[in-house]
Protein backbone atom coordinates (compact mmCIF):
# COMPACT_ATOMS: atom_id res chain seq x y z
CA UNK A 1 0.00 0.00 0.00
CA UNK A 2 1.32 3.37 -1.20
CA UNK A 3 2.47 5.87 1.51
CA UNK A 4 1.47 9.54 2.01
CA UNK A 5 3.45 12.05 3.84
CA UNK A 6 0.53 12.14 6.77
CA UNK A 7 1.52 8.64 7.58
CA UNK A 8 4.80 9.54 8.59
CA UNK A 9 3.82 13.12 9.93
CA UNK A 10 5.31 13.38 13.31
CA UNK A 11 2.80 16.22 14.41
CA UNK A 12 -0.18 14.25 12.80
CA UNK A 13 -2.78 13.98 15.19
CA UNK A 14 -6.85 12.54 14.95
CA UNK A 15 -9.74 14.64 15.17
CA UNK A 16 -11.65 15.14 17.88
CA UNK A 17 -14.86 14.82 15.73
CA UNK A 18 -15.87 10.99 14.56
CA UNK A 19 -17.45 12.12 11.72
CA UNK A 20 -14.71 14.72 10.40
CA UNK A 21 -12.19 11.78 11.53
CA UNK A 22 -13.75 9.47 9.56
CA UNK A 23 -14.56 11.53 6.17
CA UNK A 24 -10.86 12.73 6.58
CA UNK A 25 -9.83 8.87 6.74
CA UNK A 26 -12.12 8.12 3.66
CA UNK A 27 -10.21 10.96 1.89
CA UNK A 28 -7.07 9.70 2.65
CA UNK A 29 -7.65 6.24 1.28
CA UNK A 30 -8.97 7.96 -1.93
CA UNK A 31 -5.74 9.74 -2.82
CA UNK A 32 -3.55 6.30 -1.49
CA UNK A 33 -5.21 4.15 -3.76
CA UNK A 34 -5.28 7.21 -6.68
CA UNK A 35 -1.34 7.58 -6.10
CA UNK A 36 -1.03 3.95 -6.54
CA UNK A 37 -2.66 3.15 -9.63
CA UNK A 38 -0.96 6.30 -11.01
CA UNK A 39 2.53 4.31 -10.34
CA UNK A 40 5.00 7.25 -11.03
CA UNK A 41 6.24 10.19 -8.62
CA UNK A 42 4.76 11.82 -6.17
CA UNK A 43 5.46 14.84 -7.48
CA UNK A 44 3.98 14.59 -10.66
CA UNK A 45 0.68 13.17 -9.17
CA UNK A 46 0.21 16.33 -6.93
CA UNK A 47 1.12 18.95 -9.51
CA UNK A 48 0.14 17.38 -12.81
CA UNK A 49 -2.55 14.55 -12.79
CA UNK A 50 -3.89 14.54 -9.62
CA UNK A 51 -7.11 15.53 -11.04
CA UNK A 52 -7.19 13.06 -13.49
CA UNK A 53 -7.32 10.32 -10.35
CA UNK A 54 -9.03 12.65 -7.53
CA UNK A 55 -12.10 13.80 -8.89
CA UNK A 56 -15.22 15.83 -7.86
CA UNK A 57 -17.37 12.74 -7.95
CA UNK A 58 -15.38 10.72 -5.71
CA UNK A 59 -15.43 13.60 -2.93
CA UNK A 60 -19.11 13.73 -3.48
CA UNK A 61 -19.49 9.76 -2.92
CA UNK A 62 -17.18 9.91 0.26
CA UNK A 63 -19.20 12.50 1.24
CA UNK A 64 -22.65 10.69 0.60
CA UNK A 65 -21.87 7.95 2.46
CA UNK A 66 -21.22 8.99 5.83
CA UNK A 67 -24.64 10.67 5.12
CA UNK A 68 -26.30 7.68 3.82
CA UNK A 69 -25.24 6.17 7.00
CA UNK A 70 -27.52 8.94 9.24
CA UNK A 71 -24.47 11.20 10.01
CA UNK A 72 -24.46 14.76 9.32
CA UNK A 73 -21.63 17.25 9.94
CA UNK A 74 -21.14 20.00 12.82
CA UNK A 75 -21.83 23.50 11.16
CA UNK A 76 -18.43 24.80 10.17
CA UNK A 77 -20.39 28.58 9.44
CA UNK A 78 -23.00 30.50 9.66
CA UNK A 79 -24.57 29.52 6.62
CA UNK A 80 -24.21 26.30 6.57
CA UNK A 81 -27.03 24.20 8.03
CA UNK A 82 -29.29 26.73 6.27
CA UNK A 83 -28.04 26.29 2.91
CA UNK A 84 -27.39 22.17 3.10
CA UNK A 85 -29.95 21.45 6.12
CA UNK A 86 -29.38 17.28 4.36
CA UNK A 87 -25.75 17.73 5.49
CA UNK A 88 -25.43 19.63 8.75
CA UNK A 89 -26.63 19.46 12.32
CA UNK A 90 -29.20 22.43 12.97
CA UNK A 91 -27.32 25.34 14.21
CA UNK A 92 -29.33 27.59 16.97
CA UNK A 93 -27.82 30.63 15.76
CA UNK A 94 -31.20 31.86 14.24
CA UNK A 95 -32.97 30.20 16.97
CA UNK A 96 -34.83 33.33 18.77
CA UNK A 97 -35.23 31.86 21.96
CA UNK A 98 -31.69 31.07 22.93
CA UNK A 99 -29.55 31.11 25.96
CA UNK A 100 -26.67 29.64 26.81
CA UNK A 101 -26.79 26.20 29.14
CA UNK A 102 -23.23 26.08 30.16
CA UNK A 103 -23.16 22.97 32.65
CA UNK A 104 -20.64 24.62 35.04
CA UNK A 105 -22.76 28.23 35.08
CA UNK A 106 -23.21 29.09 38.97
CA UNK A 107 -26.79 29.80 39.89
CA UNK A 108 -28.40 30.88 42.53
CA UNK A 109 -32.03 32.59 43.71
CA UNK A 110 -33.30 35.41 43.51
CA UNK A 111 -31.45 37.37 46.55
CA UNK A 112 -33.17 40.02 48.84
CA UNK A 113 -31.80 42.65 46.43
CA UNK A 114 -33.28 41.32 43.51
CA UNK A 115 -30.15 39.53 42.42
CA UNK A 116 -30.49 36.06 40.87
CA UNK A 117 -27.08 34.17 40.20
CA UNK A 118 -26.75 33.16 36.27
CA UNK A 119 -22.90 33.21 35.61
CA UNK A 120 -19.34 33.86 36.11
CA UNK A 121 -16.27 35.13 33.40
CA UNK A 122 -13.16 36.80 33.62
CA UNK A 123 -13.01 40.42 34.35
CA UNK A 124 -11.29 42.03 31.74
CA UNK A 125 -11.25 46.16 33.54
CA UNK A 126 -11.77 46.48 37.05
CA UNK A 127 -14.46 49.55 37.31
CA UNK A 128 -15.30 51.46 39.83
CA UNK A 129 -19.02 50.54 39.79
CA UNK A 130 -21.03 47.40 38.68
CA UNK A 131 -22.57 47.62 35.24
CA UNK A 132 -26.35 46.93 34.52
CA UNK A 133 -27.81 47.08 30.92
CA UNK A 134 -29.95 44.76 29.02
CA UNK A 135 -29.00 41.78 27.68
CA UNK A 136 -28.80 40.87 23.50
CA UNK A 137 -27.47 38.07 21.51
CA UNK A 138 -25.38 38.74 19.00
CA UNK A 139 -23.80 36.12 16.45
CA UNK A 140 -24.58 36.17 13.33
CA UNK A 141 -23.85 38.28 10.39
CA UNK A 142 -27.36 39.37 10.27
CA UNK A 143 -27.58 40.44 14.01
CA UNK A 144 -24.90 42.57 12.96
CA UNK A 145 -26.68 44.45 10.03
CA UNK A 146 -29.61 44.91 12.60
CA UNK A 147 -27.15 46.49 15.17
CA UNK A 148 -25.88 48.77 12.96
CA UNK A 149 -28.73 50.50 11.92
CA UNK A 150 -29.19 50.82 16.03
CA UNK A 151 -28.48 50.09 19.77
CA UNK A 152 -30.06 50.55 22.44
CA UNK A 153 -28.26 52.45 25.19
CA UNK A 154 -27.04 49.78 28.23
CA UNK A 155 -27.03 47.21 25.83
CA UNK A 156 -24.76 44.45 26.74
CA UNK A 157 -23.85 42.32 23.81
CA UNK A 158 -23.28 38.97 24.36
CA UNK A 159 -21.41 36.88 21.77
CA UNK A 160 -19.41 33.49 21.22
CA UNK A 161 -16.14 34.94 18.79
CA UNK A 162 -13.12 35.85 21.60
CA UNK A 163 -11.84 37.36 18.19
CA UNK A 164 -13.72 40.64 17.60
CA UNK A 165 -14.13 39.88 14.24
CA UNK A 166 -17.70 39.40 13.95
CA UNK A 167 -18.28 42.56 16.51
CA UNK A 168 -15.81 44.95 15.38
CA UNK A 169 -18.24 46.93 13.53
CA UNK A 170 -20.80 47.37 15.84
CA UNK A 171 -18.67 47.11 18.96
CA UNK A 172 -18.43 50.49 19.79
CA UNK A 173 -22.24 50.92 20.23
CA UNK A 174 -22.22 48.30 23.04
CA UNK A 175 -22.24 49.65 26.37
CA UNK A 176 -21.11 45.78 27.88
CA UNK A 177 -19.98 42.65 26.13
CA UNK A 178 -20.26 39.40 27.65
CA UNK A 179 -18.10 37.03 25.60
CA UNK A 180 -18.45 33.07 26.02
CA UNK A 181 -14.51 32.32 24.83
CA UNK A 182 -11.26 34.02 25.07
CA UNK A 183 -9.19 34.99 27.76
CA UNK A 184 -8.47 38.92 29.83
CA UNK A 185 -5.82 39.03 26.56
CA UNK A 186 -8.03 38.24 23.62
CA UNK A 187 -8.61 40.48 20.56
CA UNK A 188 -11.99 40.79 22.60
CA UNK A 189 -10.56 41.93 25.42
CA UNK A 190 -8.52 44.49 24.16
CA UNK A 191 -11.16 46.60 21.90
CA UNK A 192 -13.60 46.45 24.90
CA UNK A 193 -9.98 47.90 27.19
CA UNK A 194 -9.48 50.84 24.60
CA UNK A 195 -13.01 51.51 23.55
CA UNK A 196 -13.77 51.58 28.07
CA UNK A 197 -16.70 49.01 27.51
CA UNK A 198 -17.31 46.52 30.79
CA UNK A 199 -16.28 43.37 29.74
CA UNK A 200 -15.79 39.67 30.74
CA UNK A 201 -14.35 36.84 28.93
CA UNK A 202 -14.88 32.63 29.11
CA UNK A 203 -17.84 33.38 30.41
CA UNK A 204 -20.08 30.43 31.65
CA UNK A 205 -23.95 31.32 31.49
CA UNK A 206 -27.13 29.79 32.11
CA UNK A 207 -30.79 30.71 31.51
CA UNK A 208 -30.23 34.46 29.92
CA UNK A 209 -32.11 35.36 27.21
CA UNK A 210 -32.64 38.39 25.01
CA UNK A 211 -34.36 41.42 26.90
CA UNK A 212 -33.41 40.21 30.34
CA UNK A 213 -31.82 42.96 32.87
CA UNK A 214 -28.41 42.26 33.81
CA UNK A 215 -25.78 43.18 36.29
CA UNK A 216 -22.26 42.04 35.56
CA UNK A 217 -19.64 42.55 38.53
CA UNK A 218 -17.50 44.64 36.69
CA UNK A 219 -15.51 45.89 40.31
CA UNK A 220 -14.14 42.43 40.62
CA UNK A 221 -10.04 42.13 39.87
CA UNK A 222 -9.06 41.67 37.14
CA UNK A 223 -7.85 38.77 35.55
CA UNK A 224 -4.22 39.16 34.91
CA UNK A 225 -2.00 36.45 32.47
CA UNK A 226 -0.29 35.47 35.87
CA UNK A 227 -3.35 34.15 37.21
CA UNK A 228 -4.03 32.92 33.64
CA UNK A 229 -0.65 30.95 33.99
CA UNK A 230 -1.03 29.81 37.93
CA UNK A 231 -4.47 28.59 36.92
CA UNK A 232 -5.96 30.35 39.50
CA UNK A 233 -9.81 31.29 39.62
CA UNK A 234 -10.40 35.08 39.06
CA UNK A 235 -14.00 35.35 38.32
CA UNK A 236 -16.50 37.85 38.12
CA UNK A 237 -20.46 37.38 38.84
CA UNK A 238 -23.45 37.55 36.44
CA UNK A 239 -26.67 38.68 37.76
CA UNK A 240 -30.30 38.54 36.39
CA UNK A 241 -32.43 41.50 37.55
CA UNK A 242 -35.76 41.25 39.54
CA UNK A 243 -37.88 44.13 39.58
CA UNK A 244 -40.05 44.04 42.73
Amino acid sequence: MSKLYCDNDKYGYQCDFPISEAYNSAVKDLVRRSYEKFGGKWQDFVFKNEFDFVKKENMLEIESNLLDFGYKFEPSAMSSSRERPNAYKASDLYDEDFSFEHEEAPTSRVDKNGLELCGVGDNVVSHDSNFRGTALYVRTIDKVLECLEGVAERTIAIVDDSGGTLTAPVLQYFSGVLCAGGTARSHLAILTREYNIPCLMNVKLKGIKDGDQLELEVTAQSKTAEDYDAGRDVTANVWRLHSD
